[in-house]
């Protein structure tokens, strides 16, 4: 209920108002059926803007510390993310990581619509950078489409570390869905095989290239955030 008052009363029609959102290929996302949403990933806001221009409601994950913040922000942070439905994910450790993973696939197998950025955390430059292959696991196991969303200047609107900076219009460019279930053998869906989830993954972070304009780095953008010693 909540979810559908922020979009419909309180903050979706403010949020239009002001960002006009210009959005093309709104048409590619399936009516039903369980879809993932694969996004590139430039600000916080692409958490909001994503789900304000879909017509279906799109389950997100988001880092668990958005959950835990301290103060009158961290309330309001924490019950925005707990009414739209966004599940906290743990990155400290690969078992945290594959629970939320697997509440993704409950949400696909019940028909829904999850949201996903391949690439784990926001882009430190605005670059796009190598997938994770938790995308590609999910779209395997459920045999969900992917329908690649690429957030064109969300990241000139509010850059990392800002409230907003600009008030302009939200450009978002939707590509067709794409089906792996050439990946399955004999009706047994191939998730598991490395080979087959890091090609599939990069067929995704292609299209997200192509749609976005964006320069693309074979690296994972994590490794930028946080080098190793």
């Amino acid at each position: 209920m909540f979810y559908w008052l922020l979009k419909y009363v309180f903050l979706g029609p403010v949020l239009k108002c002001l960002f006009r959102p210009d959005v093309r290929g709104l048409d590619h996302i399936p009516e039903t059926g369980p879809v993932i949403i694969a996004c590139n990933h430039l600000s916080f806001s692409d958490s909001i803007f994503t789900p304000l221009v879909l017509k279906r409601r799109v389950t997100f994950v988001a880092k668990a510390e958005y959950f835990t913040g301290k103060g009158v922000k961290g309330w309001l942070m924490r019950q925005f993310f707990v009414g739209t439905g966004t599940i906290p994910v743990d990155r400290s450790g690969g078992k945290a990581a594959r629970a939320a993973l697997d509440t993704q696939l409950r949400v696909l197998n019940a028909g829904n619509v999850a949201g996903i950025y391949p690439e784990g955390t926001r882009s430190p430059d605005g670059r796009l950078y190598r997938g994770k292959t938790g995308v590609a696991r999910l779209a395997l196991e459920s045999g969900a489409v992917v329908v690649p969303v690429a957030l064109l200047n969300t990241d000139e609107i509010q850059p990392t570390g800002t409230l907003i900076r600009a008030i302009k219009r939200v450009r978002m460019r939707i590509g067709r869905p794409l089906d792996f279930s050439r990946y399955e053998i004999a009706g047994t869906p191939a998730a598991g095989d490395r080979f087959v989830e890091r090609a599939v993954t990069d067929e995704i972070m292609y299209e997200l290239m192509t749609l976005s304009g964006r320069e693309y780095v074979d690296v994972y953008a994590a490794s930028l955030k946080n080098p190793a010693p």
